[in-house]
């Protein structure tokens, strides 16, 4: 007897998270004898605490194939709610949602805390004498996932396309520096990245062959503020400018840090950017040129700009998600889809899976040997492993009188069973 579907999904979105949603659904209505309703988690395990289930079998097929073009987490929504181990109401409502809704499979898309999130509902559900396979299926621009052996995950889906969209914001970024240094010969960048340096180590994509004068400063590197300022005038009084690009989390003293719900720093909404500092810093230690220094933040743009999405990311990101569909119907209850890379120079794939226990809390910083000499570039082995991740050619996003055109699911849910419930969280 076909089972009721669940897929959810959780944190920071991205250009293609949606595409591993498509790849749920498509695959999931190949198999009709083993699936049945596949229902949305109106964003994410917050929706599915509140008994708000979206119905994605009502959609129409238009809308499901948008998917692929439609970034960040709109078409469902996603959230910062996260089940602690101590929220044992939150948990037990989960179960009586499943129960309800005669639900068989539970699909969640998100990074590390997403994947313990699926790991402990699998968990419960055993204990509970639920027939219920949970599955993860990974998701971060960051990442972080994973172990520093890249055995349990190469790469996440999201991690290509920021990539793709640093290679070029930098490339043009490096083409208004170069005509307006005499005014401005510092230009500082901030990127995503509160303790993994993966995202600003992509700006090195921009400039392989390292003929601009760019500066890469991950958290990993460990560099103070003065260092900075003394490599930054080092390389004005070189070639008369300098590019910074410094990840969100480089330690600049005291910010007035605000946490989300997960206790990470949400530096977009902390008291004092990282970028500003630098720059207030650089002003006023003096830079070895006329003019001043000058920054920008690259904002949640670099998490959902479509137009930089990677075809290979995007390619990915739904196979990854039908090879969920994949793990649910052949190996049970308890696995994460993951990626992992053939070994040789051509890059290519395999879609595998990993036990979510495994994956649970699991975080991955950028390893040391991908740092050069000085701590502010990276090296050529970064750049071969990274510089297949960001494709080809231009993503094709479908237009109408000059608008992208992105999924827009009708707001039809599932009937309400259960009475109403706080998440244990709320304030």
């Amino acid at each position: 007897m076909a089972k009721n579907v669940l897929v959810a999904q959780s944190g920071g979105p991205s250009p293609v998270i949606n595409n591993s949603l498509r790849g749920i659904i498509d695959s999931c209505k190949m198999f009709p004898d083993k699936f049945g309703k596949i229902y949305g988690g109106w964003h994410g395990i917050e929706g599915v605490l509140k008994e708000e289930l979206l119905d994605l079998s009502a959609q129409s097929e238009e809308e499901i194939a948008l998917l692929r073009t439609t970034p960040a987490a709109g078409s469902i929504g996603t959230c910062r709610y996260k089940l602690k181990d101590n929220q044992q109401k939150d948990f037990e409502r989960v179960m009586e949602i499943i129960k309800a809704h005669e639900v068989g499979y539970f699909f969640y898309i998100g990074g590390n805390d997403s994947q313990h999130t699926a790991f402990k509902v699998s968990e419960l559900a055993k204990d509970k004498g639920l027939e219920l396979v949970a599955t993860g299926v990974p998701k971060t621009i960051d990442n972080d996932v994973g172990d520093s052996e890249f055995k349990i995950i190469d790469h996440t889906p999201g991690y290509g396309s920021v990539a793709k969209y640093w290679s070029h914001i930098v490339q043009n970024a490096n083409e208004e520096n170069a005509g307006s240094s005499p005014a401005d010969p510092v230009l500082v960048i901030q990127a995503m990245g509160r303790k993994i340096g993966y995202i600003p180590a992509a700006a090195r994509l921009a400039d392989p062959k390292r003929e601009m004068p760019l500066q890469i400063y991950t958290t990993e590197s460990k560099l103070t503020i003065e260092e900075l300022a003394d490599n930054v005038n080092d390389q004005v009084a070189k070639a008369g400018r300098c590019i910074v690009i410094i990840s969100e989390g480089f330690n600049v003293g005291e910010i007035g840090e605000v946490k989300d719900a997960f206790g990470h720093t949400s530096f977009g909404s902390s008291k004092i950017s990282v970028y500003q500092s630098v720059v207030n810093y650089l002003n006023a230690k003096g830079i070895k040129a006329s003019g001043s220094a000058r920054g920008q933040v690259m904002g949640t743009d670099q998490r959902h700009a479509m137009i930089y999405a990677s075809t290979v990311d995007l390619d990915e990101a739904y196979r990854v998600g039908q090879k969920a569909v994949d793990i649910a119907i052949n190996e049970g209850n308890g696995w994460m889809a993951t990626i992992l890379r053939e070994p040789g120079f051509i890059y290519n794939v395999k879609f595998d899976k990993v036990p979510l226990e495994k994956v649970a809390l699991s975080e991955r910083f950028f390893p040391d040997k991908w740092l050069s000499k000085n701590k502010i570039d990276v090296t050529d082995e970064f750049l071969n492993y990274v510089r297949p991740l960001i494709g080809e050619d231009w993503v094709s996003v479908p237009v109408i009188n000059g608008i992208q055109r992105f999924t827009k699911f009708k707001p039809l849910f599932a009937e309400k069973k259960l009475t109403e419930y706080k998440p244990e969280a709320y304030k």
